[in-house]
């Protein structure tokens, strides 16, 4: 049986070109389906250009693929599974389904994976936002489709309600109470099937509801470390997870809360292609090739910055006066504002104080 197998990738972004790079150190030949034909993916591997939904695209794919996987969430699940052969998808669509939607994410975490979750009710037209409790702030959030601070409108007033009842009325949403949080953090897990591995745990700080930087380790205590990687283990156990997950998760106190999953590596694992042993894109790789998973060892504290379309000269010059730091440009060919457009990485002795003042 040979080593190298073919790995299809649905979704050619910034994910699915790491994960490429991953695959082809590992000896593995990558394709994989966009819409754009010089999306960042197609610098490292051969691109089928079609869009997501596209079955007969996909069907190609599956033919020329031992295995497939996503970068990303909004991939059409039955048109998957009308193309996948038994196992080729090892992530199944199962967990697609889950993360595709905050309703079945809300009620999976919370009644199967056992895992606390922030109060929430559902939301189907404007009739439930009536005789909303105003003393209390709320984030109103489309059940699907929904990404970096889209789809969503908090409510801390009567002069929220008219926008959020234009959104309750056009599609089914979560309703969320604002938890009042000291930290944001996320846990990065991967499976084979049947084991997992866990990352350190990662403090995540957002600016317009877009990943600004991550901390890793996180500012916490190692109880609340270990608690939030079982936490992450736990849910990752009830997937019989194949590949990498990220579990967001707020700290309050010494309690922890899970706010939602992504079923893919992620933004705020970045910092793990250079501080760890293992990148969270080698071991997605491994989990769904059904490969042995190493245990995960950070090598040193790190902080890592995302650069957005505003940061491009910023980033540049940072990185031109921090030889040490490693700069990952994805290759995007125009930078608009707000869009990811790569990410810093620096190791630090003390990556807290380091990372304090470090904004683009």
């Amino acid at each position: 049986m040979s080593w190298t197998k073919t790995i299809g990738i649905i979704g050619g972004g910034q994910l699915g070109q790491m994960m490429a790079i991953s695959a082809i150190y590992m000896g593995h030949k990558v394709i994989a389906l966009d819409p754009a034909a010089d999306c960042p993916a197609s610098r490292v591997a051969e691109i089928i250009v079609a869009d997501y939904d596209d079955v007969s695209a996909l069907h190609q794919l599956a033919e020329r693929c031992d295995v497939l996987t996503y970068e990303f969430e909004n991939v059409d699940a039955d048109a998957l599974d009308a193309v996948v052969k038994p196992g080729q998808l090892p992530q199944g669509t199962d967990l697609l389904r889950i993360s595709q939607n905050r309703i079945f994410e809300k009620n999976f975490l919370a009644d199967k994976a056992q895992v606390t979750v922030a109060p929430f009710k559902l939301v189907t037209s404007s009739l439930d936002l009536e005789n909303l409790d105003l003393s209390k702030d709320y984030v109103l959030k489309t059940s699907t489709g929904g990404y970096d601070g889209h789809g969503q409108k908090v409510i801390r007033g009567q002069e929220d309600l008219e926008e959020a009842n234009r959104l309750a009325n056009s599609t089914e949403c979560v309703l969320e109470e604002f938890v009042d949080f000291d930290l944001e953090i996320s846990v990065i897990v991967s499976g084979n099937g049947q084991d997992v591995t866990v990352f350190p745990v990662q403090e995540n700080i957002h600016r317009n509801n877009i990943l600004s930087k991550t901390i890793a380790p996180a500012r916490i205590s190692d109880e609340l470390a270990q608690k939030a990687q079982a936490m992450a283990v736990q849910i990752a156990k009830k997937l019989d997870l194949s590949g990498t997950l990220c579990v967001e998760m707020f700290v309050a106190g010494d309690d922890i809360l899970v706010n939602e999953i992504a079923p893919r590596p992620h933004n705020s694992g970045h910092y793990s292609i250079e501080a760890c042993d293992f990148s969270q894109f080698d071991t997605h790789i491994l989990g769904v090739l059904g490969l042995p998973l190493p245990s995960i060892r950070q090598h040193a504290p790190a902080v890592m910055l995302n650069v957005l379309g505003q940061h491009m000269e910023k980033a540049q010059a940072f990185v031109q006066e921090n030889p040490s730091a490693h700069l990952h440009l994805y290759g995007k060919l125009e930078a608009k504002h707000n869009r990811k457009m790569g990410h810093v990485t620096l190791f630090a002795d003390d990556a807290v104080e380091f990372g304090e003042g470090m904004e683009f």
